[in-house]
């Protein structure tokens, strides 16, 4: 998982960075907004921890212009503030959660794990990729003009990968999300439900997007 810090105390950021190094994250720090508008315009993020008061370019103006572009990375805000108006104000430019300053770093690792199993709240409802097109709302996927018809657990499981697609997904997580139970780790019920969405959206086509990470879990994009 890749996460962008974008705050301007230094040692406030280093010492995120530290900790968030130490649970196994890849961390990229910016100290004003401007940098860090650069980085998330330049480099994919699984997660933006975004500091409200920043030189350049405030958070507020980043988050807005996150949304507006229709991006959907999760963003947990980081203020000084306790406002009601300004908790709620993160809340409706799309924040996916708020942290007062100052807070504990078991707290803030708890917040980022819980918006990283839930995903995104604001979610694509259609996503084409190769000539491949998933219609959320209506539970229906074509590839080239052809219709595909899967069972309700597959529909899930394609929408899933696709909705993180250039990010390797452990068994473990697709289980949970899927058929929100936790799932011993030996178990190849996920493999066998990959295994049946393969043959129907990549053995005919020249471009695959279901790829297995070995030892890992599973990607989807294209190659």
């Amino acid at each position: 998982m890749h996460i962008l810090i974008i705050e301007d105390q230094h040692k406030t950021a280093s010492f995120l960075a530290k900790g968030l190094t130490e649970e196994g994250f890849v961390v990229d720090i910016a100290n004003n907004g401007m940098d860090g508008q650069h980085n998330i315009n330049h480099i994919y993020y699984d997660l933006i921890i975004l500091d409200v008061m920043l030189p350049g370019k405030d958070g507020w103006s980043i988050l807005e212009d996150l949304r507006r572009a229709k991006q959907q990375t999760p963003v947990l805000l980081l203020t000084a503030k306790d406002s009601v108006e300004d908790r709620v104000k993160g809340l409706e430019l799309g924040a996916d959660d708020y942290l007062i300053k100052p807070f504990a770093f078991s707290e803030l690792l708890a917040r980022i794990r819980s918006i990283l199993r839930r995903g995104p709240v604001r979610e694509i409802n259609t996503i084409n990729i190769a000539n491949l097109e998933i219609d959320a709302i209506k539970h229906q996927v074509t590839r080239n003009g052809l219709r595909i018809d899967l069972t309700p657990k597959e529909f899930q499981l394609l929408l899933l990968l696709a909705r993180r697609q250039g990010e390797v997904l452990s068994r473990t997580f697709i289980a949970e999300q899927v058929w929100e139970i936790n799932f011993n780790s030996d178990t190849n019920v996920v493999d066998v439900a990959v295994r049946r969405l393969r043959r129907k959206v990549d053995d005919n086509f020249e471009h695959k997007l279901v790829h297995t990470v070995r030892g890992v879990g599973y990607v989807f994009e294209k190659r």
